[in-house]
């Protein structure tokens, strides 16, 4: 069968102007990291390191996470395959035994196979290692995550310590960072909520990060997105977050002032986007748009007619391995997973430099199975400009909730509103969050707040009948387990009805 968007056969794209040194790869990851920035239209954040490298990139307003959980959409970063292809349905804790497939060829491996120098400074959270080992590591697996994710000043020291062996190693490079902001921290602890108070200098007993100015702000100075309660609690959830994007901000100050000190950001491609979305209900952990949506730009040395621009094609972190491939020029390797053929459905964000980059930038998928082991709702999205099709596979069970989006202020708020019966400025409800219809299509140009669901509305019907088959055989493509369910059982590749004549599930024949 035929890709859906991409050619089953790897396609090269070059530039023009081709650097006759080497061309190396930085890749800026940002953890639970929303639109917060000055570059995204907030109006009320200080960003000025996203902010400059957004004028020297193409930034994508149409940016996606292909799985909106942590680890799950790591994984996808670096193989290039969703979650429910890779294995790695869920986070990658030892308890939970999430991990990925073994025979998974990932951008590390597939890298030094070709003689790249790998490295990972800061967050990695996926497993197994062997199939995704880089050459250089510096992670959670033998630091503190807020020491390897957090503190910028020792992540610096080893981003310089990696750029200094490149200019001595004959090798291109690609460096991956991994930054732990935004994500939450332990609730109730010292150091606030989003470890806002870690190496802030003024919180005793929370040690002091040197490159660090934090930037405060007060429950007044924050803007409310529209998919939260405007509330006190939200409002300061909301500035205590802020204020980690400073030392966000200023990291990515830090990192890409040393990849010019080192000499290389004039052959070096930068990539910047984040997991999933902001840790709050109806984002992370959620594929409607707060969730699915996510900061992404890209920063071609060769390209710099693209600088300061903007682009309305839409962009996916299944993209990001088929990108960096692209530049080094390295096919994708021929293997199977499970007895079937591994293609890339990702594309090249290269051709998004071109004046004329095709018609593969017009959709992106999105797949999630488990956040947490308990924490089951599998989902498959089909998302173009216009339209969103959401296919909840649990429907039937209440929408479950991460620790981290249940024990911080802004939901708890909502809790004790709901309980109480207090007003609730909120575009939903708690019933309607944890309850959901197994079929969502969402009309974007009409409803961007995602509220109507026009799935059963007839005047939609040929548009979810068109979308269902593409996001179907994207499914079929990809050998997910899952396509045949709520209403089918999977027997080699049929689906077949768990009702005799009745219902069908999504799933053809091959």
């Amino acid at each position: 069968m035929k890709a859906i968007v991409t050619a089953t056969v790897f396609v090269l794209f070059w530039f023009t102007c081709v650097s006759d040194g080497k061309r190396n790869v930085l890749v800026l990851l940002g953890d639970d990291v929303g639109f917060q920035f000055g570059c995204y239209g907030n109006q009320k954040i200080r960003s000025p390191h996203v902010d400059a490298l957004a004028k020297r990139s193409l930034l994508f307003k149409n940016g996606f996470t292909s799985v909106s959980s942590c680890s799950p959409s790591r994984s996808v970063v670096l193989t290039g395959l969703p979650v429910h292809q890779n294995g790695q349905y869920g986070l990658a804790h030892d308890v939970h035994h999430f991990q990925s497939f073994d025979e998974v060829q990932s951008l590390p491996l597939i890298l030094a196979s070709h003689g790249i120098r790998t490295g990972l400074i800061g967050k990695k959270h996926v497993k197994p290692d062997t199939v995704y080992k880089f050459e250089v590591e510096v992670t959670e697996e033998e630091y503190s995550i807020n020491q390897v994710g957090r503190n910028i000043t020792f992540m610096k020291e080893h981003v310089r310590d990696f750029l200094e062996a490149s200019r001595n190693d004959t090798r291109p490079f690609m460096l991956y960072i991994g930054i732990h902001d935004i994500h939450r921290c332990d609730t109730g602890g010292k150091l606030g909520d989003f470890c806002e108070k870690f190496g802030d200098g003024t919180s005793p007993g929370t040690g002091v990060i040197p490159d660090w100015k934090p930037e405060v702000y007060t429950p007044e100075d924050v803007e409310v997105p529209y998919f939260l309660p405007d509330t006190p609690a939200t409002r300061q959830d909301l500035a205590n977050m802020y204020k980690t994007y400073s030392r966000f901000d200023q990291g990515v100050g830090l990192f890409l002032r040393e990849l010019e000190n080192a000499g290389f950001a004039d052959d070096t491609l930068v990539l910047f986007t984040s997991d999933n979305g902001i840790p709050f209900p109806l984002a992370k952990t959620n594929l409607y748009d707060p969730g699915q949506g996510e900061p992404f730009m890209i920063s071609s040395p060769y390209q710099r007619d693209t600088w300061g621009k903007t682009t309305e094609l839409m962009a996916s972190t299944m993209d990001i391995l088929p990108t960096i491939l692209d530049w080094f020029q390295i096919q994708y390797p021929k293997y199977s997973l499970n007895g079937q053929a591994v293609q890339l459905t990702g594309k090249s964000l290269l051709k998004a430099l071109a004046p004329n980059p095709g018609p593969a930038f017009d959709l992106v998928f999105s797949s999630h199975v488990f956040h947490e082991v308990t924490m089951y709702y599998p989902m498959r999205v089909i998302r173009t400009m216009g339209m969103k099709l959401i296919h909840n596979l649990n429907y039937r069970a209440p929408y479950p909730m991460a620790t981290d989006l249940y024990l911080n202020p802004t939901f708890l708020d909502i809790l004790n509103r709901t309980e109480s019966g207090e007003t609730l400025p909120w575009i939903t409800t708690l019933d309607k969050y944890y309850f959901r219809d197994e079929w969502q299509l969402f009309n974007l140009t009409s409803d961007p707040y995602e509220q109507m669901n026009m799935a059963d509305a007839p005047e939609y019907h040929d548009v979810i009948t068109s979308m269902q088959t593409t996001l179907n055989a994207w499914l079929v493509e990809t050998d997910d387990t899952w396509r045949c369910l709520p209403a089918g059982e999977l027997e080699g590749n049929t689906c077949y009805p768990l009702y005799n004549g009745g219902k069908k599930g999504m799933g053809r024949n091959k």
